[in-house]
């Protein structure tokens, strides 16, 4: 039986196993799978690391360290999220990947490039923009109208920007009507909940990042529950599928603890790298759009929790801060004026 990833089990490894483990570091690599969905039963993984293995180790033992090692992002072992079996971990993903991936990256940071790394660069920022304009375009078409914080992250910007605003707000009408584009608000329950003092949306703040960690998945985590503390809930959305399941795993406990909804759109790189400019995802005709949304695999890790009301000091503060945030105020205020609930234009 596999045993639960726990911190404590990570940072005091038993002293007379350190020679076992170190083999192990050495002969699982190539053992391994790259591709999480051919990954290699335990069973099979013990026979094959017998072959190379110095010293008369029990199964459990082996069993023991794999599951031990897969809990930690330093180790080349990773377990499966849903199913059984081990896969090879990536390598730890660049900075660019984690809390600058949003930023243009101008800042003075990427003078010593060469020519290729700035095409690197180049491609990571479009598959971001293409990634936006995705979740854009799925919760539009599900209901749901979004905002996006756009200035907050120009070149310019303070890299503490990625602690204080999201990508994008999520509304959610609760009115009544069906889920169009453009829906008119049920009259009756706007002005009641006007009058009890009750916000007739919830807003949920989210960041979007790319691809899950181990090494960053915390900082992502927290970086959500900070731009999302005047909300009603925060969410996190990877691009790439969350295949590791310890990576699954701490995100489920953080989630428990601080209500931040995780979900995965299951898009790799390469998937990312398919798809249209995001200005044609934007714009797509509804085949294309039907087609796009497709090649999404949504897995939704943890629900988020939503808070009954707003934190109106904390907006207040943000609009003081914050054309962008100035500009969603305006809009809410119009579809409630306008007993009307439509997508953000820009003014």
């Amino acid at each position: 039986m596999d045993l639960e990833c726990a911190p404590w089990m990570v940072a005091s490894p038993i002293s007379a196993h350190m020679s076992l483990r170190k083999q192990l570091s050495d002969i699982l690599p190539p053992l391994l799978p790259g591709n999480p969905t051919d990954a290699i039963k335990g069973t099979e993984l013990i026979r094959l690391t017998r072959l190379q293995l110095k010293g008369n180790y029990s199964d459990a033992s082996l069993r023991y360290h794999f599951s031990i090692m897969s809990c930690d992002p330093g180790s080349p072992i990773a377990k499966v999220e849903k199913g059984q079996g081990y896969y090879r971990r990536s390598a730890p993903l660049p900075a660019l990947s984690g809390a600058q991936e949003l930023l243009a990256l101008t800042q003075g940071r990427l003078e010593d490039l060469t020519a290729a790394d700035v095409e690197a660069v180049d491609g990571a920022m479009l598959r971001i923009r293409k990634f936006r304009a995705v979740v854009t375009r799925y919760f539009e078409i599900n209901g749901r109208f979004p905002f996006a914080f756009r200035e907050a992250f120009g070149k310019d910007a303070p890299i503490g920007n990625l602690w204080k605003y999201p990508e994008l707000v999520l509304v959610d009408w609760e009115t009544g009507g069906s889920p169009d584009e453009e829906m008119s608000l049920d009259e009756a329950m706007l002005s009641f909940k006007q009058r009890m003092g009750i916000a007739p949306f919830r807003l949920h703040a989210a960041r979007l990042r790319i691809q899950p960690s181990l090494h960053t998945y915390r900082e992502d985590f927290y970086q959500t529950l900070a731009v999302s503390m005047w909300a009603q809930g925060g969410e996190l959305i990877y691009a790439s599928p969350i295949e590791d399941e310890a990576l699954a795993d701490g995100l489920r406990r953080l989630s428990a603890a601080f209500g931040v909804g995780v979900t995965s759109f299951g898009l790799t790189a390469d998937a990312l790298d398919e798809l249209p400019r995001p200005a044609n995802i934007l714009n797509a005709h509804p085949r294309e759009t039907e087609a796009i949304m497709a090649k999404l695999e949504i897995n939704r890790i943890a629900a988020p929790k939503s808070r009954a009301q707003l934190d109106w000091n904390e907006l207040s503060s943000l609009r003081n801060e914050s054309e962008e945030a100035e500009k969603l105020v305006r809009w809410l205020t119009r579809c409630i004026d306008e007993r009307k609930a439509e997508g953000y234009r820009e003014e």
